[in-house]
């Protein structure tokens, strides 16, 4: 995500029209991944506006993109994938990797660009838990949830044991848990959704809550003026699924899985 805005609502002299729950079919977010640009913020309550970069996420992965997805080790979960950019990308390096999103749109979108991935939440049961080998929260998804310790806890049930957590954090130094909405920005008004739960951290933060919910940092970088983390889980997962388990994920797989099926190896 890019630079904050600490502005107020669009003008109001084209329409506003409140949207259904973020990540529906018809929502603000929905639409810009089919057209593939924006504008479109996440915004607080007292106006201010954080630019979302749907044009860079629904655009081939980048060298700075890439750089992050060689450190990636063995089968990659990528959780809150968007329009699928970086499952893409490793499913044409021939690399096990499964996107997860709440939005049909990201998915669909996922999908089509030849990745595999299915339409849930990271707190919602996952295939391969306990095995992942890697998991990436990108463009600012350490904020799903709104909170961050409960994300984290979770990351660490569903990767294998000591595995890598690659995070995307904010270019600032900051640490808050707020209520926001998505906001899409046209020439004849703007539509906002209903609020949610958000984080946004920088990197010291992230360090912070991570060494106290059992990970160990193993590095972090910027790159195009971008920040990074790597952190590898210090606990056994408590939560692996059998040796035999079908959940295994198959890069090569590009239908759209439906309901609660986990995408398997043929």
């Amino acid at each position: 995500m890019s630079t904050t805005r600490n502005i107020g609502p669009p003008a109001t002299s084209g329409s506003t029209r409140v949207a259904t729950p973020p990540w529906s079919a018809d929502d603000a977010y929905s639409h810009a991944l089919r057209t593939g640009r924006g504008p479109l913020f996440l915004r607080r309550a007292d106006g201010w506006l954080l630019p979302l970069e749907v044009e860079r996420w629904c655009a081939a992965a980048d060298t700075v993109d890439l750089g992050v997805l060689g450190r990636c080790e063995g089968a990659v979960l990528d959780v809150g994938c968007g329009p699928g950019r970086l499952v893409a990308a490793l499913a044409a390096q021939g690399r096990r990797v499964l996107g997860i999103d709440i939005s049909e749109a990201a998915v669909d979108r996922t999908v089509r660009l030849g990745g595999s991935a299915l339409c849930r939440s990271v707190f919602d049961p996952v295939p391969g838990e306990g095995r992942w080998g890697t998991a990436l929260l990108m463009d600012g998804n350490i904020g799903i949830g709104g909170d961050p310790r409960a994300l984290l806890h979770r990351l660490a049930q569903l990767l294998a044991p000591h595995g890598l957590l690659i995070a995307e954090t904010a270019p600032v130094d900051v640490d808050e848990r707020v209520r926001v909405q998505v906001l899409r920005v046209s020439d004849t008004g703007h539509t906002i959704g209903t609020p949610f739960p958000w984080a946004r951290l920088g990197t010291p933060a992230l360090l912070r809550h991570a060494d106290r919910s059992g990970w160990r940092a193993v590095d972090q970088w910027t790159a195009g003026g971008r920040c990074f983390v790597a952190l590898r889980s210090r606990s056994t997962s408590s939560s692996a699924e059998p040796p035999n388990s079908t959940a295994v994920i198959s890069s090569q797989r590009t239908r759209k899985p439906s309901g609660e099926s986990p995408v398997a190896d043929p």
